[in-house]
């Protein structure tokens, strides 16, 4: 019988496998420009999001740019970066459930500072969480976070 792997494991078979840098694709040249392009692992991510100190918020654009620059490459794959991401989540979904200490994912917003839809529990559990750290949430449909 086949059992199903753990978000926790999924990250760390990802992260066996990466980082590596590619040509950034034609297909993605007209927005990012011609040089190499970062395809992170999700271990990389999570070290990121980790250094994030409770009352902080970071984005998705940001934690790119860090990678970047880190890596010495234009930039860092937007697809697989939101793909990590919400790994990086629903395995803290998972700890926290499980009363483990999670990887503080409900801290790292999209661009405009929005709630990511594809998060776990969208929008109440990201909302309580930093809601329960100090933050202001507002808006309709899409909720924005107030620093």
């Amino acid at each position: 019988m086949r059992t199903l792997k753990s978000w926790r494991e999924k990250i760390e078979e990802q992260s066996s496998k990466l980082p590596r840098t590619v040509d950034i694709p034609k297909r993605m040249e007209k927005r990012f420009g011609r040089g190499r392009m970062l395809i992170p692992s999700p271990s990389h991510i999570e070290e990121i999001i980790r250094n994030v100190k409770k009352g902080e918020t970071i984005t998705q654009e940001e934690i790119r740019e860090m990678l970047a620059k880190r890596f010495k490459v234009r930039v860092t794959c937007p697809i697989t970066t939101g793909i990590f991401l919400r790994m990086i989540a629903e395995a803290g979904e998972e700890e926290r459930s499980s009363g483990k200490k999670p990887t503080p994912w409900w801290r790292v917003l999209k661009g405009d500072r929005s709630l990511n839809e594809k998060y776990p529990g969208f929008p109440e559990t990201q909302r309580h969480l930093l809601e329960n750290e100090g933050h202001r949430i507002f808006g309709k449909g899409k909720r924005y976070v107030v620093d």
